[in-house]
């Protein structure tokens, strides 16, 4: 009696591993899916405004002057001038300034911009700073922001076909 109890306790606890190491695996897959299938859908990022100019990117915390018309639209190897606007508070605005691209078809990335120093307020934006950027081929591209070296924020953009 006792030796069918015992059985019975450890059918029951590998039963119990085996159910749940499997929640967990799929769990992580999930997860896994979910983050893969949001770096496939990229999409040009929003239009918003700030004062009198028309910006991409996240509303209230960063962009730069872009109208998607074909003056302000990016084209292979074409430099064109960008002002960057920025929103939040002096710590986390202070520091140099970059961002590095990386391109959604083959996983290139290439350094944008990068400046000592943002610049004042302009525009409803706490800190702004101009840019010359140019990214080497269509294609959407995954513009990532950094300053001071910490994250602050992306900013999607379509490179056309001249």
């Amino acid at each position: 009696m006792f030796k069918k109890y015992i059985t019975l306790i450890i059918s029951c606890t590998i039963l119990l591993v085996i159910f749940g190491c499997n929640n967990v695996v799929e769990q992580k897959a999930d997860a896994v899916n979910k983050v893969e299938n949001k770096e496939d859908r990229w999409e040009q990022s929003s239009l918003f405004k700030s004062g009198v100019y028309t910006m991409i990117g996240e509303e209230g915390r960063l962009g730069f002057i872009y109208d998607d018309r074909e003056v302000d639209r990016f084209y292979p190897n074409k430099t064109q001038k960008y002002m960057w606007h920025f929103w939040g508070d002096e710590t986390e605005l202070d520091g140099r300034f970059k961002v590095i691209a990386t391109n959604q078809d083959d996983g290139e990335q290439v350094l944008l911009a990068e400046t000592v120093q943002l610049t004042g307020p302009i525009n409803e934006a706490d800190r702004s700073q101009h840019t010359y950027m140019s990214l080497p081929k269509i294609g959407m591209w995954k513009m990532d922001a950094y300053i001071d070296e910490k994250f602050f924020g992306t900013v999607y953009v379509e490179a056309y076909k001249e």
